[in-house]
């Protein structure tokens, strides 16, 4: 397999050919792109023209329009004429399913046409059937044939093409080859440009979007390697599809969208969230602004020439089982074990007004426990202070971690600590010779020691490393250039070492100073979501939102994000667009109202059926729109319900989940 990016170890750009869309360059030298998507009836042109005004003004770059029918098609030319005398300029794109005849009207109004190839010649049928050679030829002239007229018709008006893969939508001839799979979606895509290619038509940009962030994100690597090998370099969209709405969704996007722009890929991008497309643009923005940052940033030589991570395929790193805490609450980590979620408490809460916080935490939020608390411990009053609330919460929280300063002796601290067992000494090395006294109290403790230290460091502290009771933790230098690349490069030095990893989430891993909670969860997303995706990662920590219950929420969000720790119901759910058949935002909400307790539960909730039913493949119920006003439910990929009326398909699909034994009832919740 071709190299996907130019390193792993810092961001260098990956050069795509610059493509034309209505005077907006996407690819080449030109800066990240943001798009979205409008989500009103196409056919109601003055409501998509304010839409699109909005979105413009918010600072969206490039808008996207569904035109699943003629009819719509032809609307695009009435919004065109309309955003023109509102004096808007700003390049619009038809988004085609199905139809080629709505791609051929609509392509005269519009700057680039979007063509999902698993449903724009073919109809997914999931039929089970084996393709011989000349089969699949035949299927390929026919799609040739197909194709070509739209193909003629972008190059002679000089409009440009997006390609853009979905996950849910494969057709039946490529899931029977190549299955459900990241390789599915990009064999998908290639039938299409090549077919283009041979017209010699280039202005394409390419997509593949998935709702499980792993898998957009291993199918633009291998689009990426794909196209390498084969002489290409077509800018590439980044989005991760059916995304939801609030925290979660933000998290699954950021985790999805900045893993690769860390890698230097991608020249547009579109967060797609169940709410006003208008909220949106900032995120999309905020991720574009991250990873110009990183872009400019170049070390004059890498950090590593070797990457061990095989970045096409999801194994998690090789690590020893670690016991963490004490006897009462014991956790692992490494080996198979979960991920636990350790957080920084408070700075202004100590004593008993800390005790009585994470108390009344861990009783009203069982569900999500803390699993760690890491204490600031510089001098030996402190030490005394944080002993004691270690003894008072022992029986609630598993893993106290001790952040001791270096002027603090391990002697001083073994007068103290001869009774708190389990306890977990977090210090920063820059000489091998430190860490025998250490290793020393640990053991005496039966402790962990937890070393923190530079990526350039870390060689010369293995030659003295003790072989248990140790996890390794990353030393992060303020303003670093690239957090995540010292983070692998860690993991490269410790290759053969199974020494457990902790991502911690501090300030020194930040790109730049966060203003609020939104920013400092990207920031988190950012860099623990690259690391896990790609097996990396034992035990993370949140250590710069205060607020108990955001700190911790937010670590179990970001591991369910990259699908490393279920902690609570899964949702699929589609951004709306003028093809919805109902109010997604005010149904998303009745059915979380309804379902958010059923823990390890994936419910997948879709406007239409364009991506519905492949898009929820990992669902274990669907919602799906069928017709205005009508519902289908699914039981995985089956429709085991259809034409129920709106009004009662809620309702339905929590008997749905009950007949199917997925159902609890839910608890009240405490004050």
């Amino acid at each position: 397999m071709e190299p996907y990016c130019h390193s792993r170890f810092q961001t260098k750009r990956w050069k795509t050919r610059a493509v034309n869309v209505g005077g907006v360059c996407i690819g080449g030298d030109n800066p990240i792109r943001v798009q979205s998507m409008t989500t009103t009836d196409t056919c109601d042109v003055d409501a998509t023209i304010r839409q699109t005004i909005e979105l413009a003004e918010a600072g969206c770059e490039i808008v996207r329009i569904t035109a699943p029918t003629l009819a719509a098609g032809r609307a695009l030319g009435e919004i065109r004429k309309g955003l023109i005398q509102a004096k808007v300029a700003i390049p619009l794109v038809a988004d085609i399913h199905f139809l080629p005849k709505v791609a051929m009207e609509a392509v005269n109004h519009v700057d680039k046409v979007r063509i999902n190839p698993g449903n724009y010649a073919d109809r997914k049928t999931f039929k089970i059937r084996e393709y011989s050679d000349d089969q699949y030829d035949e299927e390929m002239e026919r799609l040739h044939e197909a194709f070509s007229p739209i193909v003629l018709r972008t190059k002679e008006l000089g409009k440009a093409m997006r390609i853009g893969t979905n996950h849910g939508s494969l057709s039946d001839r490529i899931m029977n080859r190549y299955g459900d799979s990241p390789l599915g979606m990009v064999e998908s895509a290639l039938e299409f440009i090549r077919i283009a290619k041979s017209h010699g038509f280039h202005d394409i940009i390419l997509s593949m979007k998935a709702s499980n962030p792993k898998v957009m994100i291993e199918a633009y690597r291998l689009a990426v390697s794909k196209m390498k090998s084969e002489g290409m370099a077509y800018p590439l969209h980044l989005g991760v599809t059916e995304a939801g709405d609030g925290e979660d969704a933000r998290i699954k996007s950021t985790i999805g969208i900045g893993t690769l722009l860390y890698d230097g890929l991608g020249d547009t991008i579109r967060v797609s969230l169940t709410e006003d497309p208008v909220y949106e643009v900032p995120v999309a923005r905020a991720l574009a602004e991250h990873a110009t940052i990183l872009r400019n940033r170049q070390f004059e030589e890498d950090l590593s020439t070797h990457d061990s991570i095989n970045p096409f395929e999801f194994n998690r790193r090789i690590s020893r089982a670690t016991k963490l805490g004490t006897s009462l609450r014991p956790l692992a980590a490494g080996a198979n074990a979960t991920v636990p979620v350790w957080v920084r408490p408070d700075p202004n809460l100590a004593g008993q007004e800390l005790i009585n916080a994470v108390c009344h935490y861990q009783i009203r939020y069982k569900d999500n426990p803390v699993e760690g608390l890491i204490l600031k411990t510089p001098d030996p009053e402190t030490l005394i202070q944080n002993l004691k609330i270690a003894e008072a919460l022992q029986s609630t929280v598993a893993c106290f971690v001790l952040e001791v300063s270096e002027n603090l002796d391990p002697q001083v601290i073994l007068e103290h600590a001869q009774t708190a067992r389990g306890l977990i000494f977090s210090r920063t090395f820059t000489h091998a010779d430190e860490i025998a006294p250490w290793h020393e109290l640990t053991s005496l403790l039966n402790a962990t020691l937890a070393i923190n230290s530079t990526a350039e460091n870390w060689q010369s502290l293995l030659a003295k490393l003790p072989t248990s009771h140790v996890i390794a933790g990353a030393l992060i230098e303020p303003n670093a250039m690239h957090a995540l690349g010292q983070y692998r490069q860690i993991v490269e030095t410790l290759r053969g070492r199974e020494i457990p990893l902790w991502i911690r989430l501090n300030a020194d891993s930040h790109i730049y100073t966060p203003e609020g909670f939104s920013d400092r969860l990207m920031e988190s997303a950012l860099l623990a979501g690259p690391l896990l995706c790609d097996g990396l990662g034992d035990i993370l920590s949140v250590e710069t939102v205060t607020n108990l219950p955001q700190a911790v929420m937010l670590g179990y969000n970001i591991l369910q994000g990259a699908r490393v720790r279920i902690s609570k119901t899964e949702y699929v759910a589609c951004p709306s667009c003028g093809r919805t058949l109902f109010d997604l935002q005010t149904t998303t909400a009745r059915v979380k109202e309804k379902t958010s307790h059923l823990k390890g539960v994936t419910i997948a909730v879709m406007g239409c059926i364009v991506n519905g039913p492949g898009e929820m493949a990992d669902a274990d119920f669907g919602y799906v729109g069928g017709a205005p006003g009508k519902i289908n439910l699914y039981v995985g990929k089956k429709c085991v319900k259809n034409g129920i009326p709106s009004e009662f398909a809620v309702d339905e699909l929590v008997s749905l989940i009950k007949e199917h034994g997925k159902w609890v009832e839910q608890e009240p919740v405490l004050a």
